[in-house]
C-alpha cells in the first residue's frame, strides 16, 4: 500500500477532528468522507503518517513566518523530499499539497505542533529529529528571521524537551554563520567587495610565510597555519552565501 493509500484508508480513522486530519482531508478530498464512521485506535502507521503530514505543515508555517516563502526554502523542501525522505512521485505530490494548503490556512504552527506532540510524545527522539529539521529549513537562506526564531523558541515548551536544545541547535545552525563574519573581522552590513578586501588583508597578515619572516617562534607556526585555514574557510563560506 502506498503512503497516499494508507492516508485515505487509515489515518482518517482517528485524527479527522484534529488540525492534521482536517489538513489531510482538504488535500485528499471526498474519499475521506467514506471513512468517517470507521474510527479506531491509532497504530504505528498512523503515527508515521501524522508525523509526515505535520512535518510538512510545520515546514510551511516556518517558511511563511517572515511573510514570504523564499527560493532557498523551496529548494530545501525539495532536498528533503528527494534525499531525506526518498518520496516517490505520488508521495511527493501529497507532501507539496500539504505544504501549499498549510502555508495559507488559518491554523497556527502551535496547533499543528501540539497535535504532533500528542501523537509522538512516547517517542521524544522523533520530536528531536523533527525540531532539527525545522532549524535546518529556517536557515536555508543562511539567516534566521526574528519571526522564525520566535516559533523555534516555542517548540521545546510544546514538545516538552529541554530549552537547552534550542541553544544547541542555534549554535549548530545559526552561530556558525555569524562566526564567519567574526573570524574575518567584518559585519553583515558590509558589501562583498569590502569583505573581500578585508579578507585579502587578513589572509596576508596571517600567512605562515609572512609570520615567519617577522620572527614568529617556530612553536607558534602550527597555530598560525590553523588560523590561516580558519580565515580561508570563513571567507569561502561567506562567498557562497553572498554570491549565490
Amino acid at each position: 500500500m502506498s503512503l497516499f493509500g494508507g492516508i485515505v484508508g487509515g489515518f482518517v480513522g482517528f485524527t479527522l477532528l484534529g488540525p492534521i486530519g482536517a489538513l489531510v482531508g482538504s488535500v485528499v478530498g471526498s474519499r475521506m468522507t467514506e471513512n468517517r464512521t470507521h474510527r479506531r485506535s491509532a497504530n504505528n502507521f498512523d503515527h508515521q503518517v501524522a508525523f509526515f503530514a505535520a512535518l510538512f505543515a510545520c515546514f510551511a508555517k516556518i517558511s511563511k513566518a517572515d511573510g514570504v516563502v523564499s527560493k532557498e526554502e523551496v529548494n530545501k523542501i525539495e532536498e528533503f523530499i528527494s534525499t531525506k525522505f526518498n518520496l516517490d512521485e505520488e508521495q511527493r505530490n501529497f507532501a507539496i499539497n500539504i505544504f501549499q494548503k498549510a502555508k495559507d490556512d488559518n491554523v497556527s504552527f502551535d496547533d499543528y505542533a501540539n497535535q504532533l506532540y500528542s501523537l509522538l510524545k512516547q517517542s521524544p527522539n522523533s520530536l528531536l529529529i523533527f525540531y532539527e529539521l525545522l532549524f535546518e529549513l529556517a536557515m536555508a537562506d543562511d539567516e534566521l528571521h526574528p519571526e522564525e526564531e520566535k516559533i523555534l523558541k516555542r517548540v521545546p515548551k510544546i514538545f516538552k524537551i529541554p530549552q537547552a536544545v534550542f541553544d544547541q541547535l542555534y549554535e549548530k545552525y545559526v552561530s556558525n554563520i555569524k562566526n564567519h563574519y567574526q573570524v574575518l573581522g567584518v559585519n553583515e552590513s558590509m558589501s562583498f567587495a569590502e569583505i573581500r578586501k578585508t579578507y585579502l588583508k587578513k589572509r596576508k597578515e596571517f600567512h605562515p610565510d609572512t609570520l615567519i619572516s617577522k620572527g614568529l617562534p617556530e612553536e607558534l607556526i602550527e597555530k598560525a597555519k590553523n588560523k590561516f585555514i580558519e580565515i580561508q574557510e570563513a571567507y569561502e563560506e561567506l562567498e557562497k552565501k553572498l554570491k549565490k
